[in-house]
């Protein structure tokens, strides 16, 4: 620490080219490189698709996004989001309480099993429910013998949406209550509290904005997965096309405007789940910054 401390200078005066101690071409260049960056892979693709979009005019454009298998297409995203989302809430809240609040045999393996999805492949994870649900699969042949679909079909594009998306909301709420700790909890329920008193009036504010950082991004995976959903879905059009699944079936016909149309609203989506989540971080930090304040 000393040694630090004489390194830093016997005045104490902060380092003239930052914290780090870079010279100023340096930090610039590394500006410079990361801007490049982002705007090589980023923004130029992001300016590109609506471009594509728009090129033949905004006539086109909203006839690509009114023609009825775009619209069944926009419709089945949302409703499956609608669905996979909610669940996910419940497990994820469920799942983070569990393991941040209480100790039991088997831990370990849980979160394990919640961080499967990220290392699993999406196709893999489409191809397990079809060996499962399948007409061949364990229970295809006792799901049509009373007539329950769930491969190519709605059922089945929700499970595979569920399975990709359920780490998003368990992970981030993880860590979080466990850096808060259960001290609140155990004073709420030493002055009578009962067990949903304590989890909606201590638990839930303090992981609100860990719990809908979670969803937003759970949200934004529901909408634009593809690999999982490819697989279980069949791609019948104007059913079980979502419209990511829309967009590769529109661009392998070479209906490159109907398809970057799709894929532009599908883009705009992203960007407003983006939006939301920097409000959601900005309001968070805000109200962080408060709390530490003296009173």
């Amino acid at each position: 620490m000393a040694g630090a401390v004489s390194r830093l200078g016997a005045s104490g005066a902060a380092h003239p080219y930052g914290a780090t101690g870079e010279s100023a071409w340096v930090r610039y260049t590394l500006i410079t490189v990361a801007v490049l960056f982002l705007g090589l892979f980023l923004f130029v693709p992001l300016a590109s698709v609506f471009y594509e979009a728009l090129r033949k005019g905004v006539q086109t454009y909203f006839d690509a996004l009114v023609e009825p298998d775009a619209v069944a297409a926009i419709q089945l995203t949302l409703t499956v989001a609608a669905i996979a989302v909610p669940l996910n809430l419940v497990f994820g809240v469920a799942a983070a309480w569990a393991i941040a609040k209480f100790d039991f045999r088997g831990k370990n393996l849980l979160i394990t099993l919640i961080d499967l999805p990220f290392s699993v492949s999406p196709v893999i994870s489409g191809l397990i429910y079809v060996l499962m649900f399948g007409a061949q699969g364990w229970f295809g042949p006792w799901l049509e013998a009373h007539d329950i679909k769930i491969m190519f079909a709605v059922p089945g594009i929700v499970l595979a949406t569920v399975f990709v998306t359920f780490p998003f909301v368990a992970r981030e709420l993880i860590p979080l209550m466990q850096s808060q700790g259960s001290e609140e909890e155990e004073a709420a329920i030493v002055l009578g509290a009962s067990g949903w008193q304590t989890f909606w009036h201590v638990t839930v504010p303090n992981i609100r904005w860990g719990l809908l950082y979670g969803v937003i991004l759970c949200n934004a995976r529901a909408m634009g997965e593809f690999g999982a959903v490819s697989v279980v879905s069949g791609h019948i059009r104007g059913l079980t096309n979502t419209m990511p699944l829309h967009v590769e079936i529109l661009y392998n016909e070479y209906n490159f405007a109907a398809a970057f149309a799709v894929a532009s609203l599908l883009t705009l989506l992203a960007l407003v789940t983006l939006g939301i989540k920097t409000l959601v971080e900005i309001r968070a930090g805000k109200e962080h910054a408060q709390e530490g304040q003296p009173s």
